[in-house]
């Protein structure tokens, strides 16, 4: 077989599109407009079924391939294409997404099972199905008498093997408090199934706070997020570089929903509205 190499394949280059902050390196947050336009069409108060779960599918869609290109190992493929058949240089050699990449995807209930599917679908249709995996866990925030949240519990979980050489990835789609994915993330260690290649979290909205609870607790985390809410700081606060001024942002309300965030989204994706 005739593989002659075409250069400009032999290393793919990608760079994300990003905001600028001071939240660290391994926070992401994207700078897309279309991105933005359906999450905020997603976020506004009319929206309701089936419209929301067709733009969260999209979004997460979108966003996985952010996240692939940037952060999955690529390897050299030789493809004949339907050309062979004609000329023995009907060939493509260059980079791919390694077939060989093996994730797990954290399925987190109640507001994470729909951003979960889209990626793990999306994910066998790219890898080798054999190496995509779905873990489940059933999480409920833990409030105090006042509603605001203290923690997560995790009822139950479903973990299906070790977590050593996978690229673990968490769709959720608001990171409000942390308070879900780190107690998840205690609960893959209680469970002793290894580190993860990489931690990587997948969100629509994250708040300062989240950022803050999540990169202090766990800075190896790597977060990826469509918009950061900030919505209640003040005035001067909201117009400084995210991060330059930290302690001093707020998106979170007395009860911790995001501001402006998108409302009970667990309860727009579900039509349950507890």
């Amino acid at each position: 077989m005739d593989t002659a190499r075409d250069i400009q394949y032999s290393s793919l280059p990608y760079i994300r599109s990003e905001m600028e902050h001071e939240y660290g390196e391994n926070v992401h947050i994207l700078s897309s407009p279309v991105l933005m336009t359906l999450l905020a069409k997603l976020c506004a108060k009319g929206t309701i079924q089936p419209e929301a779960n067709r733009l969260i599918a999209e979004l997460y869609m979108d966003m996985l391939k952010v996240v692939v290109n940037a952060e999955f190992p690529r390897s050299e493929a030789v493809v004949p294409s339907r050309m062979i058949e004609q000329t023995p240089r009907g060939v493509y050699v260059g980079e791919v997404v390694s077939a060989r990449a093996k994730v797990a995807v954290a399925a987190v209930a109640r507001a994470g099972i729909l951003p979960s599917q889209v990626v793990f679908d999306g994910l066998n249709l790219l890898l080798n199905p054999e190496h995509v995996r779905e873990d489940c866990f059933f999480v409920s925030r833990a409030v105090d008498a006042e509603h605001r949240v203290t923690g997560a519990n995790v009822a139950s979980s479903k973990i299906g093997g070790p977590l050593d050489d996978r690229l673990l990835l968490l769709p959720d789609p608001m990171g409000a408090t942390g308070s879900s994915l780190l107690q998840t993330l205690d609960t893959y260690v209680e469970n002793k199934v290894g580190k993860p290649r990489k931690a990587i979290a997948m969100h629509l909205i994250v708040t300062p706070e989240y950022l803050r609870n999540v990169t202090h607790r766990r800075p190896e985390i790597i977060v990826y997020a469509i918009r950061l809410d900030r919505g209640l700081s003040s005035p001067d606060v909201l117009a400084t570089k995210p991060g330059t001024r930290w302690e001093e942002e707020r998106g979170l309300n007395e009860v911790h929903y995001i501001v402006p965030g998108g409302g009970g989204l667990g309860e727009v994706m579900t039509n349950s509205w507890v």
